[in-house]
């Protein structure tokens, strides 16, 4: 059997319960060395073997895990974040699934919701935004032309962009020629949750310089919106005014 799970954005504490304990029964762990914290590895028992996916291929990963089958062994596969966002686990579910091996996935706590902790911020703030767009920039993986970041920029929603700190430059461009303007709040969050996070408020139009001077370039994700400012509209959820299935409003 085959565990994915999501070893959450880097305290090791933000690992579900779940993920935490099938983590500590497993006896081969897969983890993906140039995300996951490695303190969650004091988790695992004497005796299990450990491997660092950052410096295997495809192909290395599901040899270690058909050596763990063939000796009626659990693995788990551990992901950064929640393994549904950029963790390349849909390649490994249908090679798994023609193996015959089974499979499940547990969820973790992604890093754009370490982001948004860290900067103690709301991404859906009513009247400001309600759409949060999860992208990345084009690089050396492309992206589909249709999905650049200037399309999407267009929207003005909330956006979250991961694995594009390098290319600040060219993300500020491109946020630019969508519906954003110099004077949009942006923040640059370096290792959420870890113990060297840092958040870097600025603008859409000083966004690479703010990465110049804070020397960030990888391990950081860029929040871009309005959402980051001082002003909004209040909930109507808890509005006294507003009638819910739960309650009648006062005049």
């Amino acid at each position: 059997m085959v565990h994915f799970v999501g070893a959450g954005p880097g305290a090791p504490d933000l690992i579900t319960l779940r993920g935490a304990e099938l983590l500590k029964a497993a006896d081969t762990v897969i983890y993906a060395g140039s995300l996951v914290n490695p303190a969650l590895l004091a988790l695992c028992k004497a005796g299990c073997s450990i491997y660092n996916s950052a410096e295997m291929t495809l192909e290395q990963v599901l040899a270690a895990v058909e050596t763990a089958e063939a000796a009626g062994q659990t693995t788990v596969r551990l992901h950064t974040g929640d393994p549904c966002l950029y963790g390349a686990i849909r390649e490994q579910m249908d090679a798994l699934d023609a193996r015959n091996i089974p499979y499940d996935s547990t969820p973790g706590v992604s890093s754009f919701c370490g982001a948004a902790a860290a900067a103690q911020a709301e991404y859906t703030l009513p009247g400001v935004s309600q759409s949060v767009v999860i992208t990345r920039m084009a690089g050396r993986t492309p992206v589909p032309e249709r999905e650049g970041i200037a399309a999407w920029a267009a929207h003005g929603a909330s956006m979250v962009i991961f694995l594009s700190a390098g290319m600040l430059e060219p993300l500020q461009t491109e946020l630019l020629a969508g519906a954003y303007t110099e004077s949009t709040p942006a923040a640059v969050v370096y290792k959420a949750t870890w113990p060297e996070e840092k958040v870097v408020r600025c603008t859409v139009g000083t966004l690479a310089e703010a990465g110049r001077k804070h020397q960030i370039s990888k391990t950081a994700l860029v929040l871009v919106g309005d959402f980051l400012q001082p002003d909004y509209q209040r909930s109507k959820l808890y509005d006294p005014t507003f009638t819910t299935e739960f309650r009648e409003a006062s005049q």
